[in-house]
């Protein structure tokens, strides 16, 4: 103030002002000060004397730093904690918040001399509503810890972390402090990294700035980091025998292991900071370097590196953080050292879009896709602008495909809060290793011991941390879904759908296996997403239901058979409604509409683009080995139709690009006329059609060469039927002017026996047997010799 005074205040974050609480009549150099949850104590502690002053006092026994406990509802009296000549820092305790009528306070006091301990502070009210202490000696007093070299205050879950050397390696405990006023060390983990300074170095215990910069230029630079989802990291900047590089580790304490990441600085400039700030981010840990970089270091999935961004440039500028001394004291908060301002911190959607639209590497794609499909919320605006870019970019993204990482990390992404550990079950990437490079970053990474925790019914965060640790014990990546059984089974599992694809009525459904007869049950659940029958995505995700139910039930006992039935069936259901997302926003991007089945017309530039993109979604899930939704491969097969040329086209349905279907067939076949062209695409496609499905539509195509077809495919069942079996040769009559050609009279006397042994491979469809084979064959005869049939 104006007469040299010493003003304490709170800021209130709902008034927005600051609250005074009290002023000392003197000019005073404060370290530390805190204030308890009903604001009726103050913890102050601050120097008593510069060193102009030190030199008056040279012959008084005064020391030199002070620690007061002070009333302050009303302001009265006051009381003297410490009067040593060692720094200490204060901090009130905060177990339970909103608590406002406890009768008592717990107060943290660190020394300089690298000790803890906790007063304990009981006051009563007396007349008026007024608060005193209530102990007229000596307060209780508790030693938290000793001989610590390193210690950070959490205060949002009343934790402290602290470094204490033990052998030959330094070891990082943590204490949590309870509502029931008792404090336990609850965790210990042995740390590779050298801490050699003689001072101790504390961190979210207030700031002194003269002498933060004096053990600044000496000590570690270090801090811990907790995440929602029970991530535990060290942040440590190390030192570089190099210039023009920066070194810093972290340790992913709840994976195992630590990565150290060398940066090549793009140009140093003598004002420039050389010392890395790290920030919470939750999902991320920031390595921010003013003017040089910003690293955002994924803590949930830190194995592979092209899921964490680094950025440089105008990409890595924070406005308001350009070349000051920053700290972060919450959880996306950031403080200016220098004016004293506090920041919230947040990941931009909209530049985040920006990035991914102008980055140059598979790195910074994956990186970008990752955080924006996992880390903002999943809105319409933001799933189209995703979509609309995958589809501009499959022909760039050389490492990994984006339509697989699209539907991976979204379906990661909506299952994963439904359950307790099933992020660890389901998988969150299409990629099973990444070998990329980073330009300018090096990265290494060291297996280190696990932490040990010691508590008894763990819960929030230390309960997530303890699962965690527990998949890292089990082999984490073997817990995650995966498709080879699937693909396996899926393909020993075909054959007999092509054998009763057309025997579903309850009489003939009994001569299927049990075991397929609950493939298909399963995929009956889905059935309200069906718009045709496909058998092979029917059985695709009746597989898929029933072996990701088995994967869930494995690990996930506790929960229960009724919810994991949900969790599958949704998994599945979103999965299919995430492919027709896809194509939702294609189509509409492109404008198409119902006309892709009019097989007069052919297609246009539009219609060709998003025919290449529904065959990059096809070959995505087929390398996933995932069920395509109902209708897609009839959409495909119409796009196909209309767009290729013939000779592309059959190279496409050859080579298992196009699935021929029962829907797209028949219309072909109905709706083009019996050109010349149009004769070569349909006899084309019924020389290429399955047995069972060439069965039900080839009736539906009127003409010689489809009757020639087949008669010559009957008699191939028949002959195939009679095998070496002893044959008689009768004569019935076949026609009523008996026609006498022997080799025909031949075939139709064999084909005849054959029937009357019961055998008909064409039941449904009475008007194929062996008169007809006999009509078609002369017809066809009669045509090549330009005769006339009648």
């Amino acid at each position: 103030g104006n007469r040299r005074n010493t003003h304490i205040g709170l800021y209130d974050l709902q008034t927005k002002q600051n609250e005074h609480l009290y002023m000392f009549e003197r000019d005073l150099r404060i370290i530390s000060c805190s204030v308890n949850n009903e604001r009726t104590l103050l913890a102050v502690s601050f120097r008593q004397y510069t060193e102009e002053e030190r030199v008056s006092r040279l012959l008084q026994s005064v020391s030199k730093y002070l620690t007061l406990l002070i009333e302050i509802h009303p302001i009265n009296n006051v009381r003297v904690l410490k009067a040593v000549d060692s720094c200490v820092r204060v901090q009130f305790l905060y177990p339970v918040e909103g608590r406002n009528t406890s009768t008592e306070s717990h107060l943290l006091l660190v020394s300089e001399d690298k000790y803890i301990e906790q007063f304990d502070i009981n006051v009563v009210a007396e007349e008026e509503h007024k608060v005193v202490i209530q102990n007229s000696g000596q307060l209780p007093r508790a030693r938290v810890a000793d001989d610590l070299i390193w210690a950070q205050w959490d205060m949002m879950e009343q934790r402290l972390f602290y470094i204490v050397p033990k052998e030959s390696k330094n070891t990082l405990k943590c204490v949590q402090f309870y509502p029931d006023e008792n404090f336990n060390s609850i965790l210990e983990s042995h740390l590779d990294i050298s801490v050699n300074d003689t001072q101790l170095k504390l961190v979210n215990f207030g700031y002194d700035y003269c002498q933060d910069q004096d053990v600044a230029s000496r000590s570690l630079n270090l801090q811990v980091f907790t995440s929602k989802a029970g991530g535990l990291c060290v942040c440590c900047s190390l030192a570089s025998d190099i210039p023009d590089e920066i070194t810093y580790a972290i340790y992913f304490l709840h994976k195992g292991y630590n990565k150290t990441f060398t940066v090549s600085l793009e140009r140093t400039e003598s004002h420039q900071l050389k010392e890395v700030a790290f920030m919470n981010l939750d999902y991320y840990v920031a390595a921010y370097l003013p003017g040089q970089f910003l690293h955002l270091l994924n803590i949930q999935h830190p194995d592979l590196l092209c899921y964490s961004l680094f950025l440089t440039g105008e990409d890595a500028r924070i406005d308001m953080l350009q070349n000051c001394s920053i700290r972060s004291p919450l959880m996306s908060t950031v403080l200016d050292c220098h004016v004293g301002s506090m920041y919230a911190v947040s990941i931009s959607d909209s530049a985040l879009l920006q990035f991914l639209q102008n980055s140059k590497w598979d790195s910074e794609r994956l990186a970008a896709l990752h955080c924006a499909l996992l880390r903002f919320q999943h809105t319409e605006d933001l799933e189209m602008q995703i979509i609309w870019w995958i589809s501009e970019n499959l022909s760039t993204c050389h490492s990994f495909d984006p339509i697989q990482e699209f539907i991976i990390a979204s379906l990661y992404c909506r299952m994963c809060p439904e359950t307790h550990s099933l992020d660890k079950l389901l998988p969150y990437t299409s990629l099973l290793d990444w070998i990329g490079i980073i330009p300018g970053v090096t990265c290494a990474t060291d297996i280190i011991s696990l932490p040990v925790l010691e508590f008894q019914n763990p819960k929030g965060f230390w309960e997530k941390l303890n699962s965690n640790l527990e998949s890292v014990k089990y082999a984490e990546p073997h817990l995650h879904y995966h498709n080879n059984v699937l693909r396996r089974e899926w393909r020993n599992l075909s054959e007999q759908v092509n054998m009763h694809a057309l025997k579903q009525s309850p009489e003939e459904e009994r001569t299927t296996t049990a075991y397929l007869r609950n493939i298909f049950e399963n995929a009956r659940k889905l059935v309200p997403l069906f718009q045709e029958e496909d058998y092979q995505q029917q059985l695709l995700m009746g597989l898929m239901v029933a072996q990701l139910k088995d994967h869930l039930m494995r690990h996930l006992q506790y929960v229960g058979k009724k919810k994991i039935d949900e969790i599958v069936l949704d998994y599945v259901a979103n999965l299919l409604n995430l492919v027709h997302r896809i194509m939702k926003e294609v189509w509409r991007r492109y404008q198409l509409h119902s006309c892709i089945f009019c097989f007069d017309e052919r297609g246009s530039t539009g219609e060709l683009a998003v025919f290449h993109i529904m065959s990059r979604i096809l070959e995505a899930v087929n390398g996933m080995c995932m069920p395509l939704p109902p209708g897609f491969h009839t959409l495909h097969l119409g796009l196909g139709v209309r767009c290729l040329p013939l000779h592309t086209l059959l190279h496409y349905i050859d080579n298992g690009v196009l699935h021929l279907t029962e829907t797209c067939v028949r219309k072909l076949l109905k709706d083009l006329d019996n050109s010349e062209k149009n004769e070569k695409l349909k006899f084309s496609i019924v020389m290429r059609l399955p047995e069972a499905l060439g069965q039900k539509v080839c009736q539906f195509w009127n003409h010689p060469i489809n009757a020639n077809f087949i008669a010559r495919k009957y008699v191939k069942l028949l002959l195939e039927k009679l095998g070496k079996r002893q044959r008689s040769r009768p004569m019935p009559e076949r026609l009523s002017v008996p026609i006498e050609f022997l080799p025909l009279n031949y075939l139709t006397n064999m084909l005849a026996e054959i029937e009357k042994q019961g055998v008909q491979p064409y039941e449904k469809q009475g008007h194929v047997n062996v008169r007809f084979v006999e009509e078609t064959a002369l017809k066809h005869t009669m045509t090549l010799l330009g005769l006339k049939y009648s």
